[in-house]
Formats: C-alpha cells, sequence, structure tokens
C-alpha cells in the first residue's frame, strides 16, 4: 500500500474552468433555468417599481375603497384604496432585500465559524458548539427583538438581526462537511505539501462544501422573508406605508373571505419565489458537485 507521502494532490481544476462547467451542468437542467428566469423576472420588476408602477405605493383613495382587480387596477385594491399591484412591486425590494441581505450575514458568520470548529476540533470545537447549542436554546424572535431594541428599529438593523439569527444552522452544515472531509486523503496530500490552517479550508475544503452550502442558503432566503413577515406583524418589522410580501400577505389574510384577492396575489408572487428558489437550489447542488466535475 503506498505511503500517505506518496498519495496524490486533489485533482485541480482552474477556477474558470470550474465555473464554466457549473454553468454548462446548470443550462441542462430545465427547472434551474426556468427558476433562475422567474427569479430574474420577479427582481428585475421590483427594481424597476419606481418606473413601472402604475400608482405610487402610499397613494390612498378612500372613496375608491376595495376594488377587485380591473382594467384601472389589475390586483385590485386595498382597503384604503391603495393600488396593490403597485405594492406588490415596491414590497418585493423590501422582501428580496432582506432575504439577501440576511442570507448573506448568515453565510459570512455561519460558514467561517463552523470551518474553525470543525477544522480545529478538539476542546475548541466542544465549546464553540456548546455556544451555538446555547443560542439554539434561545427563542430566535427573542434574538431578534433584543437586537432591535437595543439598536435601532430600522430596515437595516432588522436585515442584520435575521442573518445574526440564521447562521446557527449554516455553521452546523458546515462543521459536519468539514469533520468529514478534513481526515480524507487529499487533505493529508495537501498537509504534506506544506499548506496549513485556514489555506487548506478555503483552498481544499470551501470547493467541496459549495453545494452543500449553496442549497443551505436558497432555503435561508425564503425562510428569512417569512419571519421578517412574522416581525412585521408584530410591528417590529417593515412599518407602513411601506410594505413587503409578507406583510401585504398578513393584511389580506384577515378580510380573504371577502377580498379573496388581497391574499391571492401577493401570496402568488412570494410562493412563486420560494419554488423557483428550492428548484434552483436543486440545480445549483448538482452544478456544484465536485465530483461530477472530475468525472
Amino acid at each position: 500500500m503506498a505511503s500517505i507521502a506518496q498519495l496524490p494532490l486533489e485533482p485541480a481544476i482552474p477556477a474558470a474552468s470550474l465555473w464554466t462547467l457549473t454553468r454548462q451542468r446548470l443550462l441542462r437542467n430545465p427547472l434551474a433555468v426556468v427558476s433562475a428566469c422567474v427569479l430574474a423576472l420577479v427582481v428585475a420588476a421590483s427594481l424597476a417599481a419606481p418606473w413601472i408602477a402604475p400608482y405610487p405605493y402610499d397613494a390612498i383613495d378612500l372613496k375608491l375603497g376595495v376594488s377587485p382587480p380591473g382594467a384601472a387596477h389589475w390586483f385590485g385594491t386595498d382597503t384604503l384604496g391603495r393600488d396593490l399591484l403597485s405594492r406588490c412591486l415596491y414590497g418585493g425590494q423590501i422582501s428580496i432585500a432582506v432575504g439577501l441581505v440576511g442570507t448573506l450575514v448568515s453565510l459570512l458568520i455561519g460558514v467561517l465559524y463552523g470551518s474553525i470548529a470543525g477544522y480545529r476540533g478538539g476542546r475548541a470545537d466542544e465549546l464553540m458548539m456548546r455556544f451555538v447549542d446555547f443560542l439554539y436554546s434561545l427563542p430566535y424572535l427573542f434574538l431578534v427583538i433584543i437586537l432591535l431594541v437595543f439598536f435601532s428599529n430600522s430596515i437595516i438593523m432588522l436585515f442584520v438581526a435575521l442573518g445574526l439569527v440564521q447562521w446557527l444552522t449554516m455553521a452546523r452544515i458546515v462543521r459536519g462537511q468539514v469533520l468529514s472531509l478534513k481526515n480524507a486523503e487529499f487533505i493529508q496530500a495537501a498537509r504534506l505539501a506544506g499548506t496549513r490552517g485556514l489555506a487548506i479550508v478555503f483552498r481544499h475544503l470551501l470547493p467541496n462544501m459549495l453545494g452543500p452550502i449553496m442549497v443551505y442558503a436558497t432555503l435561508t432566503v425564503p425562510s428569512v422573508i417569512l419571519q421578517e413577515a412574522f416581525l412585521s406583524f408584530l410591528g417590529l418589522g417593515v412599518q407602513p406605508p411601506r410594505s413587503s410580501w409578507g406583510t401585504l400577505i398578513s393584511d389580506g389574510a384577515g378580510v380573504m373571505g371577502l377580498f379573496p384577492w388581497l391574499v391571492s396575489f401577493p401570496a402568488a408572487i412570494l410562493a412563486a419565489v420560494l419554488f423557483s428558489l428550492n428548484f434552483l437550489g436543486d440545480g445549483l447542488r448538482d452544478a456544484l458537485d465536485p465530483r461530477l466535475h472530475r468525472q
């Protein structure tokens, strides 16, 4: 049997070639492509809201009241006579921003924390994961409320607060991946070649964890969006007259029996985004699998 010193390093794939192969595999997945197109369309429409929205999102017309969908108001109007299509477009800006920023914060903290815990192992790993368990034992809503009360109840702080709660699961996922890979043959060979510490994590371990990380990230975005909706319902999130998809659904749910369009349109948009993120996550998981790139 060959000695450890003779073990070959993991076959290296240039970064440019890796992303080219990933893009090619992703384009061969029709569900992932359609999902990406749906997400791109929703994001573009939300960003272009100031130019394509038919009415201001806060324009109140009490005389108009609640109106069903029609030629003048495609999605109808809410209880204050505000155009629902315009509010859905502007609400998408907040919902998408909350999901993306919260997920980014989760990734930055969770990946770094989980990588260090898993790679160091031993007592350091034990202490770091007991801290994660302690935070898990606290209701996430309690932590978010503390952050919002002690710092500021603003949109930016809401983004950060949700991300600071979401990183716990990401840290556990990354730690588990690192533990399963850090004693692999290509990692031992990298150590013998002189690579040490974080260089091994970012150069060898992280590329092999991109699949699970990207999949969980696509699941984190809708989770953060839904949590923002719940916080807004409690008065801790988006404040009137601004709205998000979650607040529009919450407002419409109370009168759903009388005016079903108030909840059906924002719910349909949110559902389309959630399904698209899930299908895109599955496609990214397969496209980023390093074992497929080596075949």
